[in-house]
């Protein structure tokens, strides 16, 4: 009795869904398009956003220029957004709000753009560049709509875009210091601590390109030597005025000795030369 009452309830929900699966196909392929137009904003209202994102895209450009052009373009974006397909929200929203500026969907249209363009920023340690082009879509919503109810959430988002952008700029200086490229390491972690004064890795980033300026000069030519190595005492000056706790101290105090016996060996043996 149990089997067949489960039985029963398996056909039933198969055949709901043939049904529906039926109904929607012709949908699909009627070519009545006021019928396929309310059929998608049923779809839409019900959340079945799959089905009203295939009518939508099927209608759009038959109702072009009628009233219902305007709500059909923005349901067929958020449908999308719903469904988390963020390249073709953004997309979508994007040519929304740039066909419609005075619409009353405008504002909410032009943030669900940067707002895809956010959910579509990739993880730190790929590229970088939908990441960039979120931030830019982010501030240039606030500057269109500065009272916006959304202004704040921008302000959220546009800091979480650029801690990515920090770490990965970060990581990226670290790298060419695991890869010992020496100048390549000192360059990017002082354009870092350029880019990012109040990061919290600025103390690790000022250890570390004073260890590889050290390593650098001690891998240059003997006429670059000297210099290098007065680059990396007034590195390490720089450090300690900043870091004069840091738990590196005693690592850069040592580098720091290193260098000054070094140049002033130098020194002395260009004052002997002189003199002879």
């Amino acid at each position: 009795m149990q089997n067949s009452k489960y039985l029963l309830f398996i056909l039933f929900i198969a055949g709901v869904f043939f049904s529906s699966c039926s109904k929607f196909t012709k949908l699909q392929k009627s070519t009545n398009v006021e019928e396929k137009y309310q059929a998608a904003v049923n779809y839409y209202t019900k959340k079945d956003y799959n089905k009203a994102s295939l009518l939508f895209e099927e209608i759009i450009p038959l109702i072009q220029g009628t009233p219902e052009a305007e709500r059909a373009q923005f349901y067929l974006a958020n449908a999308h957004f719903q469904q988390r397909d963020y390249i073709l929200s953004a997309h979508y929203f994007k040519k929304f709000y740039e066909t419609y500026s005075r619409s009353e969907f405008a504002e909410e249209a032009m943030y669900l753009y940067a707002y895809s363009l956010y959910e579509d920023s990739p993880s730190y340690n790929l590229d970088q560049t939908n990441t960039y082009t979120a931030i830019e879509a982010m501030q240039t919503f606030i500057n269109a709509y500065p009272g916006s109810k959304y202004k704040e959430k921008c302000n959220e988002i546009i800091a979480l875009l650029r801690a990515k952008l920090e770490r990965k700029a970060y990581e990226n200086a670290e790298l060419y210091s695991h890869k010992e490229d020496y100048k390549a390491a000192v360059v990017a972690f002082e354009n870092f601590q350029r880019s990012y004064p109040d990061s919290d890795y600025n103390e690790r980033a000022a250890y570390l390109k004073l260890v590889n300026a050290y390593n650098l000069a001690k891998s240059s030519t003997e006429a670059k030597k000297r210099e290098r190595y007065e680059s990396t005492i007034e590195y390490y000056e720089n450090f300690i005025d900043k870091y004069a706790k840091s738990r590196y101290l005693r690592e850069a105090e040592n580098i720091y000795e290193a260098c000054v016996k070094i140049v002033g060996e130098a020194a002395g043996a260009e004052l002997q030369s002189t003199k002879k």
